[in-house]
């Protein structure tokens, strides 16, 4: 029986240094700042660490405040750039969490074999999920069911793409454009001999 081991892999990282880009939001202005107001000091500890977390609930308590209180001030009128540096936080946890799987997809995991009691070894083991998770979506055109094909699929996309720049080749391909211009030649000339026909009958 193999049970899985505790997994090295950390999620949290680093808060960013001071004079990371991130940190360089214009904070929520306080026209009249209380003492419980979450100030330019504080959204910055708020941002910092969410960006090592990617969790918000641990950056609220971080700097001592509720999620409600923080997500009004994300509402409020000058918030933009700390909404902007809100996401790209969230951003950087779950960039963090996708390298975490693919390395766990990759190198898989390693799990205990126990048996009667005992630790006989250890085994890697890879989850069959995770990988087709990744390379359905780092590699959609070879591993994407044919069903799920549609409109944003990069599949449909690149062959939507082809027959538009098929389509034009063929418009402007002198050739074809010859042979248009040879057919209806024709049809005028064959709409000529008939009406000359039908006027000579009519005399």
């Amino acid at each position: 029986m193999a049970r899985q081991a505790t997994s090295a892999v950390a999620y949290t990282a680093e808060p960013p240094a001071p004079d990371d880009p991130l940190l360089g939001f214009a904070p929520v202005p306080h026209t009249h700042p209380r003492r419980n107001s979450i100030t330019p000091d504080l959204q910055r500890k708020f941002i910092a660490h969410l960006a090592a977390t990617g969790i918000v609930t641990a950056a609220a308590r971080h700097i001592g405040k509720s999620m409600e209180a923080l997500y009004k001030l994300r509402q409020r009128p000058g918030a933009e750039e700390f909404r902007a540096a809100w996401d790209a936080a969230i951003d950087r946890g779950v960039s963090r969490l996708e390298a975490s799987a693919l390395t766990r997809a990759i190198q898989g995991e390693k799990r205990m074999v126990v048996s009667s009691g005992k630790v006989l070894g250890t085994e890697t083991r890879h989850n069959e999920a995770l990988v087709m998770f990744f390379l359905r979506n780092r590699l959609a055109d070879r591993y994407n069911p044919a069903k799920d094909i549609g409109p944003g699929h990069p599949v449909y996309e690149r062959v939507k793409a082809e027959y538009a720049a098929e389509q034009i080749r063929l418009a402007n391909d002198p050739a074809r454009i010859k042979r248009i211009h040879r057919s209806i030649d024709a049809k005028v000339a064959q709409w000529r001999q008939e009406l000359e026909a039908k006027w000579e009958a009519e005399r």
